[in-house]
């Protein structure tokens, strides 16, 4: 439901009143819109982290596929645009019901599930042929997407490698390091890797070395029901990787929404004083009237502690954590075990 209108005038009222701009000419309407929505957006969340707005968050992977981008992700994936609606992500974590590690170490998840690549031989070779096709030996399929390598040495002696874009759960794309694959949508039919059969077809830029051994480097790994979740570089990354569709749950700091959207958060209702005085103090700092400032400060602090208390008064009610919590709360309290027995 957007926000009144009687909220928002009022909104907009006080930050004339606060900066002494009370006509049009001294400070348009939008302008005052523009600061509102900034300070909502950007200030705000930094600011105060309010019990109101962290919600539950769900998106679901897919069979074989272990990142999930929040920064590519296609309009209608519930990751479309995380990274400016979510401020943060918290535990628990949970997998199919299951509460699941979550880190943001890379060093402590890939110590759990080790990133190794292996090593195989495919053929050598004899300084004319640049084309090479077949199945990756040794049986380590399936394998990780944006993980395989092919690499040989030309007669120059220079590293010849080709390198893996996926295009869907089974099939990436080869082409030369940062250089863009020929298609991103379909099959290249010269180049191009199967991960769940291991059938590939390769073109190198130069003939590989008469003799010189042409090897493909992958990440062979099992799938199963996810244990393990990393956020790293607006990515998450999942361990072991899916065997099927999962529903992944987390907890995340939503950010409030912009002021004059359709669906404005009813929130932002509670908070318009605190608002108003946010926009006036960015309004008041970009004219650098800092002896105004200087005035509004101790009601805008008055105003962000007002806000804050709801969230005070809902964490009291929080329980501290100890290695009894879980325990005591099973048996129906800390006397729950001596009434059910």
């Amino acid at each position: 439901m957007p926000l009144p209108a009687t909220n928002l005038g009022r909104i907009r009222t006080l930050v004339r009143q606060l900066t002494k701009s009370p006509s049009e000419q001294l400070l348009a309407t939008q302008d005052i819109d523009d600061w509102v929505n900034t300070f909502i957006l950007y200030d705000f969340p930094e600011h105060l982290r309010l019990f109101a707005l962290r919600q539950v968050f769900k998106f679901y992977t897919s069979p074989n596929i272990d990142t999930y981008s929040t920064v590519n992700a296609p309009n209608a994936d519930p990751l479309f645009n995380f990274q400016n609606l979510y401020i943060s992500v918290h535990d628990p974590i949970y997998v199919a019901g299951f509460k699941t590690l979550y880190t943001q170490s890379r060093e402590q998840f890939y110590n759990i599930y080790p990133f190794i690549n292996s090593l195989q031989l495919i053929t050598t070779g004899d300084g004319i042929t640049v084309a090479f096709g077949g199945v990756i030996p040794g049986g380590g399929v399936p394998f990780l997407q944006n993980n395989v390598l092919f690499s040989s040495v030309d007669v120059n002696n220079n590293g010849i490698t080709m390198i893996d874009t996926p295009i869907s759960s089974a099939i990436g794309n080869l082409s030369v390091p940062n250089m863009p694959p020929t298609s991103t949508t379909v099959q290249d039919p010269i180049n191009h890797v199967n991960y769940l059969t291991g059938a590939f077809v390769v073109t190198f830029p130069i003939a590989p070395a008469a003799g010189e051994n042409i090897n493909v480097q992958i990440v062979p790994y099992v799938a199963q029901r996810p244990q393990a979740m990393l956020f790293f570089d607006e990515q998450f990354v999942l361990r072991p990787v899916p065997d099927q569709s999962y529903q992944v749950s987390m907890e995340v700091y939503a950010r409030p929404t912009a002021l004059l959207a359709a669906g404005t958060s009813p929130q932002l209702e509670q908070w318009w004083q605190y608002i108003a005085y946010g926009a006036a103090k960015k309004v008041l700092e970009a004219r650098l009237d800092i002896d105004s400032v200087a005035l509004i400060l101790p009601e805008y602090k008055k105003q962000e502690l007002l806000v804050l208390r709801s969230t005070v008064v809902q964490n009291t009610n929080e329980r501290t954590a100890t290695i009894y919590t879980e325990q005591s709360e099973a048996f129906g309290g800390p006397w729950g075990w001596w009434q059910n027995n």
